[in-house]
């Protein structure tokens, strides 16, 4: 891993960026909304708009980056969500009122589809890069700690920028878009393409329908606690966010440094994890079932009791366990999968992702009328569904890659006519 220190941390440059790039508007929502004197539902779009795009852009985006490369993919796309991000400063900058509102939901358009095509062909750029599971693990888990920590950042940034300039944080979309470019351009190197890696549409799409009938069971479940994970921590950062702002009056990088504090311990326990599964497989099945696990309990307690500090320290015992399992989901989906449907499956688990981001802030958004007990029982169960589909629909054998034997290792026709290439096999 030593050799590709500089790689794998301009890889991790982009999930940081990206996330910087649509999280750091939260904070300066309301001051974009007084500032274009437009609704409160309108300015939601700006956000909502960038994830709808993704989730639609990012099973494209890993198609082409398993027949066409992931650095050719991630190349363009961070150059697209640059032009995306300019579009909308330049529009903040120098429109006004509900044409520049356009104008910007039109650059967060593009932004989305760049972003689409950046970090969720990451994931399995990593998997491509080493050959050893535990490096892929440890691989994976700064990735995701990249992620997470754009996360724990973006609300005191954006809060920063918002005081100095209301459309600042646009500015610095471009800006972190290119150097990610850079980044990438300069220091990351594609693993050689073997031969026969060009099949053809029919012969990829019967591979996909191959390993999702085989594989699909402990696939679903993955999709699913993915799901579930961004749908409460997105979910409970709002409820958060409301309620520092509408009941304590903070606000501010006050405010955003307050909301970093979850975020904060979800990043170290994400960090922890990807450090010590290696290449257990075993392992990560129950490090991800007691992630939840944890989860679940702390939306439990939380649902007793109001008080800041109390509510805080609980959601934060909520952000450990979530860090604990998403290192856990990338590997297992990453290390299960063979290279060359590895993009796009790894690109449906980011699409799930990306809806469980969506649903979040809606759905509490509707449950904070029916009451705190309710919002965080609602949040309990979901996480206690993610347990169970952890602990009895995800089974790592104990096999090599911690997989069965494949049928189509058995069945070199098979094997040909789905990935093109009699020596490959989709496990």
């Amino acid at each position: 891993m030593k050799d590709k220190k500089w790689a794998l941390l301009a890889l991790a440059s982009i999930p940081l960026i990206m996330t910087l790039g649509n999280s750091m508007l939260l904070p300066v929502l309301p001051q974009i909304s007084r500032k274009l004197a437009i609704s409160s539902f309108q300015v939601s779009m700006i956000i909502t708009v960038y994830g709808v795009v993704a989730i639609i852009m990012i099973p494209v985006a890993g198609y082409l980056s398993d027949r066409f490369g992931r650095k050719t993919v991630i190349l363009p796309s961070l150059i697209i969500a640059a032009l995306g991000g300019g579009v909308s400063a330049a529009a903040a900058w120098l429109m006004g009122g509900g044409s520049a509102y356009w104008v910007i939901l039109g650059g967060r358009f593009l932004q989305g589809i760049g972003a689409a095509g950046a970090f969720p062909i990451v994931l399995p750029f990593v998997g491509d890069m080493f050959r050893d599971e535990e490096e892929v693990s440890k691989g994976l888990g700064l990735i995701e700690t990249s992620n997470t920590f754009g996360k724990v950042l973006s609300p005191i940034l954006g809060a920063y920028l918002g005081t100095l300039l209301w459309f600042l944080p646009f500015i610095a979309i471009p800006a972190l878009c290119l150097m990610s470019f850079l980044l990438v351009l300069f220091l990351v190197k594609s693993p050689k393409k073997q031969e026969g890696d060009t099949s053809t549409i029919r012969q990829f799409l019967k591979g996909i329908r191959g390993v999702l009938h085989e594989k699909g069971r402990w696939l679903y479940a993955i999709f699913a606690v993915g799901c579930i994970c961004m749908f409460v921590t997105f979910g409970v950062l709002f409820y958060l966010s409301e309620t520092l702002e509408s009941v304590y009056r903070l606000r501010g990088v006050v405010k955003g440094l307050v909301l970093a504090v979850p975020l904060a311990l979800l990043c170290l326990s994400s960090f922890g994890a990807g450090k010590i599964i290696g290449k257990n497989k075993m392992l990560m099945k129950w490090l991800g079932f007691g992630g939840m696990v944890l989860l679940t309990a702390s939306m439990v307690v939380t649902g007793f009791y109001k008080g800041i500090y109390f509510m805080v320290g609980f959601l934060g015992l909520a952000g450990i366990g979530i860090g604990a399992a998403l290192p856990c989901l990338d590997a297992l989906i990453t290390e299960g999968i063979e290279k060359e449907n590895r993009g796009t499956i790894t690109s449906l688990y980011s699409s799930m992702r990306f809806i469980g981001v969506s649903l979040g802030p809606p759905a509490v958004s509707l449950l904070m009328g029916a009451g705190h007990w309710t919002l965080f029982g609602t949040m309990a169960a979901v996480g206690a569904v993610g347990g169970l589909l952890t602990l009895f629909a995800i089974r790592p054998s104990k096999g090599e890659k911690g997989e069965k034997v494949s049928r189509y290792n058995k069945d070199p026709a098979v094997r040909e006519a789905a990935f093109g290439h009699k020596n490959r096999s989709p496990v």
